[in-house]
């Protein structure tokens, strides 16, 4: 992964409970991680308030026969795997 320096100015409080919290070495990996939480956040906010649809029938063609043959099959598959582990045991 590539990184890029950044300039970042604190309010002397907030870099004192930052250096409580994650230690002054540490600074810079808790910005990072704190940063990469708000834009997963935001990004997760602009899809949700979107009119865009989400689901797109063509990424789950296993459901093209209809959601409930899906679970049935699902279903089927867990039951077979729960008989063949209670035989071994």
């Amino acid at each position: 992964m590539r990184y890029k320096r950044a300039h970042v100015v604190l309010p002397e409080d907030l870099a004192r409970d930052i250096d409580a919290i994650a230690g002054r070495r540490g600074r810079s990996a808790f910005l990072v991680k704190t940063a990469a939480e708000a834009v997963r956040r935001a990004k997760l906010l602009e899809i949700l308030e979107s009119d865009r649809p989400i689901w797109k029938d063509k990424d789950h063609p296993e459901l093209a026969k209809g959601s409930a043959v899906w679970v049935r099959k699902i279903r089927g598959e867990n039951e077979k795997r729960r008989r063949s582990r209670g035989r071994k045991k």
